[in-house]
């Protein structure tokens, strides 16, 4: 992959002679801005430190490199930094500063040289041949340049001053890190229905649970499988293969966070690492997920419509093998994601096209955030790495708050049967029924959803289990697919159809991918 920003290449323009600041100016060429290096002399054992300060202005590129010429010897690098945080009005951005680190190996786009990312949430890390701090990778510190990475993406009207202060230590590396990698199936484990959450986060990069606290967490909710995706770094990945075990798949991942959005790189293989530096007017997207293709892999933009800075989806879906359209305990910016689903499952239908299947995940970080609030309920052949992605990439999967919720979905027509994900291939005017069973959801809503909107709605006892049916045909229906809400925060059903400032609907407690019908 070759990157869209000249200012990753090594061919950088000439740059500019120190400030009367003490800080080193820099050139600045598309999105990155490049600093003059800091240079450290030889030396046989001992450590060296060196500091420098610096400001931004807002409108600062994404991503400031901070060249370290590195001498042979060094068997540790150490990084520190801080940053002003201004008090701004009400309603105005204060500063965020996110920080990484590339090796000898250069700063290329989806280069070799990628050493690890921890965002904003940590202001110091360590490298070396044996250890790293989490969200960072262990290895050998090679003589050359490497880079310190700073992403302001957020700089206040008052400017970012910061402070950045590197320190080697000299001498032999210590014995090499092994990875314990997770194996990629459970065996016995055939066809059948499995329950993962594919959106989680360890202290490997802003989360506060360990891996052991979240692979226990997934146990405790009763999943089948559960993917890592921590922030721009695989890290974690060396450290799931003892957690794992015959009741529990572990496969790897990343959240790859955009300065346009955040979309989940789910079933990579361990150790693969997606490069995030690129906006929706660059390439770079593009590139990454014909890369995580190519591995096997699949790309899911996440919480499309979440409001913070840099969240939103902008990258549009043409790539995307799935959807996140359910993100933790339900909210508006849900509803807002089923709904744009829906229009694009409409737009598939009229045009034959590919359809797009919507997932749920918590994106849990520390507590209270729910492990497995929700998941994804998928029909896999078997609880394996690519049984579990296949199933997700067809759409054989619906969605669950809990695993105390049970849902059985399918349409029959002349003996012919099918289920979530799949088709009915009948006549325009054969008649179909169309059966939903529930259970766990008390006093739940259950709705069936076509391509015209809502077209049956019931209300279950208090026992929270009962079975909807609706009689169709494919003349008036291109897809079917269910909701089972929650009761309104007043105790009442709601219709789905009140106009108004409130939320028609109570929060979601099941989702469905749609069945089709009719021929394709």
């Amino acid at each position: 992959m070759t990157s869209p920003c000249k200012a990753h290449s090594a061919d950088l323009p000439a740059l500019l002679p120190t400030t009367r600041r003490g800080f080193l100016t820099a050139a600045l060429t598309g999105a990155a801005l490049t600093l003059t290096p800091m240079t450290f002399a030889a030396a046989d054992s001992g450590t060296s430190t060196k500091t420098i300060t610096g400001h931004l202005d807002p409108g600062a590129a994404d991503f400031v490199y901070l060249p370290v010429d590195v001498p042979a010897g060094v068997n540790r690098i150490s990084v520190s930094y801080t940053y002003s945080k201004p008090s701004v009005p009400s309603g105005l951005l204060s500063n965020a500063c996110d920080i990484g680190m590339f090796d000898e190996r250069g700063t290329d786009l989806q280069g070799k040289g990628f050493r690890g990312w921890s965002g904003g949430f940590r202001t110091e890390f360590t490298i070396s041949a044996s250890d790293a701090t989490p969200g960072y990778l262990p290895g050998p510190i090679g003589k050359g340049t490497w880079n310190v990475i700073l992403g302001p993406y957020q700089v206040s009207e008052q400017g970012m001053d910061y402070t950045v202060t590197v320190t080697l230590e000299h001498g032999p590396d210590g014995a090499p890190y092994r990875p314990q990698y997770p194996a990629q199936a459970v065996p016995g484990r055939g066809a059948g229905w499995y329950r993962g959450d594919a959106h989680l986060h360890t202290v490997y990069s802003d989360g506060k649970r360990t891996p052991e606290e979240v692979a226990a967490g997934a146990r405790a909710a009763r999943l089948d499988f559960m993917i890592s995706t921590d922030h721009n770094t695989p890290a974690s990945h060396g450290v799931w293969g003892p957690l794992a075990g015959n009741d529990l798949l572990i496969l790897t991942g990343e959240e790859v966070t955009t300065r346009n959005g955040h979309y989940l790189a789910l079933g990579l293989e361990p150790g693969e690492w997606i490069d995030w530096r690129y906006r929706a007017r660059d390439k770079g997207f593009e590139d990454a997920a014909q890369l995580i293709h190519s591995k096997g892999g699949l790309v899911v933009p996440a919480h499309p419509y979440c409001p913070y800075v840099a969240c939103r989806w902008k990258f549009g879906y043409g790539d995307a093998d799935a959807v996140e359209v359910w993100t933790g305990p339900w909210t508006v910016d849900d509803e807002s994601s089923v709904n744009t689903w829906d229009s694009m499952l409409v737009e598939s239908a009229r045009t034959n096209g590919r359809w797009l299947p919507a997932m749920g995940n918590s994106d849990a970080h520390s507590a209270p955030q729910v492990i497995g609030w929700p998941h994804n309920v998928v029909n896999a052949a078997a609880l394996s790495h690519d049984a579990v992605l296949e199933g997700i990439r067809s759409g054989r999967s619906w969605i669950a708050e809990s695993a105390d919720i049970t849902l059985d979905f399918t349409v029959k027509s002349g003996g012919k049967t099918a289920g979530i994900g799949e088709r009915l291939d009948v006549a325009h005017d054969a008649p179909v029924t169309v059966t939903a069973a529930i259970g766990g959801v008390p006093n739940g809503v259950v709705r069936f959803i076509t391509d015209e909107g809502q077209t049956q709605q019931i209300t279950l006892p208090a026992s929270g289990r009962g079975t909807s049916t609706w009689l169709t045909t494919a003349q008036l229906v291109a897809y079917i697919r269910v909701e089972v809400r929650h009761p309104k925060g007043d105790g009442t059903s709601g219709s789905g159809t009140e106009m108004g400032p409130n939320l028609p609907l109570g929060p979601m407690a099941a989702l469905t991918n749609p069945i089709f019908l009719g021929s394709k």
